[in-house]
């Protein structure tokens, strides 16, 4: 599995350091549970997480239900899970507060058919959501005011210079890690922003990483998580992360589309 992904790709590079740990003489979710007990993690109930074959996952019993009631993370032999892993060695405090909204989400409401809205959302977050980290003041304000209106040109080429030093991507969803195994253009990204001081651009990866995490964690605890949370950005879209991102790149109206006009009744 480690050696079927380019890690090289700018869009790993958040977990890059989670993998980097693992052994490949050994199965991944061995080496994943070596590492969530050397790091000491523990769900919303205090129970150590560990990473658990799928078959372990009892019959009539919904993934987040067990993962909240017992610790256990089950886990398939594929990239999915694979990924899935490597965010929860990542970011794990976030991992444990969106874990812990769904179990008390399928507490409340039971599994049934549909999700229902926090539950959904945060299913989005945890599958498919980027991370984008930018600088409090008037010019990051300006570039997440470009990306909220679906403004690329100005967003991905008019402020291309702010890309890297003030405003930063974390790849956060493991199904969008998987999909982008084999990038394509129109592969997008559920984007939460959080705003940052200076300082956090001052600091190291493995700084900015767990500020990140427990910032985060922190908003989940205190802010309701809805579908509007997230705004959409087109992974291959972020400067430096796919070759020849000219003007005619971003022109492409089937990828870049313009936002909605709301109709006014």
């Amino acid at each position: 599995m480690l050696d079927a992904v380019d890690w090289s790709r700018p869009w790993y590079e958040s977990v890059r350091g989670a993998a980097g740990c693992l052994s490949a003489q050994a199965h991944f979710r061995d080496e994943f549970s070596k590492q969530a007990a050397a790091l000491g993690l523990r769900n919303h109930l205090g129970l150590p997480i560990s990473f658990v074959p799928q078959e372990d996952l009892p019959e009539g019993t919904a993934y987040e239900e067990h993962i909240g009631a017992s610790g256990c993370v089950p886990t398939r032999d594929n990239f999915h899970d694979f990924f899935n892993g490597l965010v929860w060695l990542t970011f794990p405090r976030i991992k444990v507060q969106l874990n812990a909204l769904q179990a008390a989400q399928i507490a409340q409401d039971g599994v049934g058919k549909s999700r229902g809205p926090a539950r959904d959302a945060a299913t989005i977050f945890d599958e498919n959501a980027a991370l984008l980290v930018a600088r409090d003041n008037a010019d990051g304000h300006a570039l997440i005011d470009a990306l909220r209106a679906h403004r690329w040109q100005e967003a991905f080429l008019a402020r291309r210079a702010q890309w890297g030093t003030d405003a930063q991507v974390w790849l956060f969803g493991h199904a969008l890690m998987e999909k982008l195994v084999a990038p394509r253009k129109a592969m997008t990204a559920h984007t939460r922003i959080v705003l940052a001081s200076d300082a956090f651009f001052m600091l190291d990866h493995e700084g900015r990483r767990a500020w990140l995490d427990a910032k985060v964690a922190q908003q989940l605890v205190d802010e309701e998580l809805t579908t509007s949370s997230f705004t959409p950005m087109q992974a291959l879209g972020v400067p430096g992360w796919w070759p020849e991102q000219d003007q005619a790149f971003y022109a492409d109206a089937t990828v870049f589309r313009p936002k909605r006009v709301s109709a006014v009744k």
